[in-house]
């Protein structure tokens, strides 16, 4: 994913609220949100390039969701996959923070990443730039490729939107329309990740598109006091976002 945006315990209903959008290249082979055929607990996207997946949730309670680090010269061209990362985490038995310090010593064979990991119980972010352990506190979150809370425009603007929509009688599909957002910042509030100028300003509203590269797919995920879980993953059409389809699925605690 390129843009994670949490509203943790500021609900009533929903003690967590996750609104995200996955961008990619149009190119890349990828298989929509289900429950794994080789691991029937895990419902998830599929990178069908490499196996893994930027956002999962385990029957048993748990998700994890993750963004890339933009950094076009720290790349190692030899890395594993990001994606395998959410596998690991969700293949866990419990959620503890002597999962964070073991997978610390093998974080950095990854190329830049972060790691939102929780239940209802615990929420935890991740980044291997960081290399510790951060505990998110309630309130209103954002990641884009940078780190947590990270004032990106995209990031401020949608935890600003999140943040007035939990206020009302929100809904699935007005949380959707909250991602869909195009508009572009004035250059001088992009961010200067070695991209270039032009690319800066392709990947700075929160729903990208371009001819190459764009939102592929946006998720919405409410977990209430329960620990009862709805997921709605939208695919959309890269050539017109006004075409899309949407799974849905529900995990009870």
């Amino acid at each position: 994913m390129c843009l994670i945006l949490l509203g943790y315990k500021v609900s009533k209903k929903y003690p967590l609220i996750l609104a995200a959008n996955r961008d990619e290249f149009f190119g890349r082979p990828t298989a929509p949100m289900h429950f794994w055929q080789d691991n029937s607990s895990i419902l998830a996207g599929k990178d069908l390039d490499q196996g893994g997946t930027w956002f999962g949730v385990h029957k048993k309670g748990t998700f994890a969701a993750l963004t890339n680090y933009r950094d076009p010269t720290s790349i190692k061209q030899k890395a594993p996959s990001r994606g395998e990362i959410i596998v690991k985490f969700l293949e866990y038995k419990k959620l503890t923070e002597i999962h964070f310090d073991a997978f610390k010593k093998q974080s950095n064979f990854y190329n830049g990443f972060n790691l939102v990991f929780g239940d209802k119980e615990k929420l935890f972010w991740f980044s291997n730039l960081k290399n510790a352990i951060e505990k998110i506190k309630p309130g209103i979150h954002g990641i884009s490729n940078r780190f947590l809370n990270t004032p990106w425009p995209k990031v401020t603007s949608g935890k600003k939107a999140l943040k007035q929509m939990i206020s009302k009688d929100f809904t699935i599909n007005s949380l959707f329309s909250l991602l869909t957002d195009q508009s572009i910042p004035d250059d001088i509030q992009l961010p200067h990740t070695g991209v270039g100028i032009e690319w800066e300003r392709v990947l700075s509203p929160l729903f990208i598109q371009s001819e190459i590269y764009g939102t592929r797919s946006s998720t919405i995920m409410l977990m209430d006091q329960n620990g009862n879980i709805e997921v709605t993953e939208r695919t959309y059409n890269p050539q017109n976002i006004f075409e899309y389809s949407d799974r849905h699925f529900i995990i009870t605690s």
